[in-house]
Order: structure tokens, then sequence, then C-alpha cells
């Protein structure tokens, strides 16, 4: 990912919904030193809640998340209109297919594995961006 250098540019808005502190931190740290503006949940409710204000670029999705999954809220994501043009992407520590593609099942467009790759993550992440760009998606307040 390009860092964001000048007012010309707009810093890509993700939402990150993650209960694990550390993980949230180390998210949070790395896409900031890229430009983005990060937007943090700690549940899948906290995310819904944000998700009435603003709609993000980006959504990066824990899927074991408590109380309630991140599958429903992915699956809540794509059945809501004003959201079904945002990337949501999982990230999780469990890597067997039959769980990525329970992912995007519930409409993750892919998967990022926990733990993070400080290396890859932020290629990773504007790969997903561009992929919500080149769907003509265009991130709005609500």
């Amino acid at each position: 990912m390009k860092r964001v250098d000048g007012p010309e540019k707009r810093a890509p808005r993700i939402l990150v919904v993650e209960d694990n502190p550390m993980n949230m931190e180390l998210v949070r740290d790395l896409l900031q030193a890229y430009g983005c503006q990060v937007s943090e949940a700690v549940d899948a409710e906290d995310g819904w809640q944000s998700l009435k204000t603003e709609i993000p670029d980006l959504i990066l999705l824990d899927l074991q998340l408590p109380k309630v999954g991140g599958f429903v809220l992915a699956r809540a994501v794509r059945r809501t209109r004003r959201l079904r043009g945002v990337p949501v992407v999982a990230m999780t520590a469990y890597v067997m297919a039959k769980d990525q593609e329970k992912a995007k099942h519930a409409g993750c467009i892919g998967v990022i594995i926990k733990p993070i790759d400080t290396r890859t993550f932020p290629r990773e992440v504007e790969g997903y961006l561009r992929q919500g760009r080149q769907a003509g998606f265009p991130s709005q307040s609500v």
C-alpha cells in the first residue's frame, strides 16, 4: 500500500472489527502508518453501530467475535443495500479451506490469515481496496 501524501488524496477509511486488543493495535498502527483512517469496533454489534453512521472503503472483520460472530455481521452487510459494495475481508487464524469457504459464503471477498504478516499486510489491504474501487463503490457518510 502506498502512503497517502498531500491534501489532494483522501485517506482510505477502514473499519476494523477485532476483539483482541493486541491485534487491534497492530492492525490500527499499520494502517495509520500508511495514511488510512481507522475506525475500531470490538464486536459485531459495535461494528454494526459504526456502519449506521459511516460507510467505510473496507471492513476488516475478525470472524471469531464474542456474542455475535463475524459471519453474522458479514451477512448483515451483504443484505444491507447501502453497504453491499463495501468489501469485507475476514481476518482469521483458521486457515482450513472450509473456513475460508464459509467466509466467502458469508460475504467476505477474501481472507487475511492471522497472525498478520506485517510485511505483506499493506499490499493485501491495498489489493482489497482496489477491488472495491474497481467495483465502482464510492464511500460516503450517511
